[in-house]
């Protein structure tokens, strides 16, 4: 799954792979996620990888939203850690949003190879792939991303 959307998205935009390679770790995640009028719901598996190591630990995530909208459908999130604490606090902290949880995002050509990508924080920077399905929402989204202690 990871490597397939890691493919895709180099496709799709080129300069993400010399950024991801150069960033001190990565994660994948493939989302899954159901709207029905105010409610929502979603979860995804994923695995965040260290550059340096090749150390890789397995994720998952949930999220939960209100709002208007119907619909389904399924994504993959690229995130990017630019420096090796951002994505140890992503790893053992994991991470949580509740709305617009302070995306910005960077119009094309800005940011060099991270055009196409949305700042969640300093330091990390996301990437969404939607696979399939079409929704129309709007909505409050709550995401938890952790550790799979099954897996790991």
């Amino acid at each position: 799954m990871a490597r397939n959307a890691l493919e895709r998205l180099y496709r799709e935009q080129p300069d993400a792979k010399g950024v991801i390679e150069k960033a001190a770790g990565y994660a994948v995640f493939n989302n899954r996620g159901v709207k029905i009028l105010v409610a929502g719901g979603g979860k995804g598996d994923g695995i965040a990888v260290a550059n340096r190591t090749r150390k890789e630990v397995f994720m998952k995530m949930v999220e939960a939203q209100a709002g208007l909208g119907v619909g389904i459908k399924k994504f993959y999130l690229i995130w990017v850690f630019e420096t090796p604490g951002t994505l140890d606090n992503f790893i053992n902290q994991g991470l949580e949003f509740g709305g617009q949880a302070g995306f910005t995002a960077r119009a094309a050509g800005v940011g060099g190879g991270f055009a196409g990508a949305a700042s969640v924080k300093p330091g990390v920077w996301l990437y969404q792939l939607t696979d399939d399905g079409l929704a129309a929402e709007i909505t409050v989204k709550g995401s938890k991303y952790y550790k799979d202690d099954e897996l790991n």
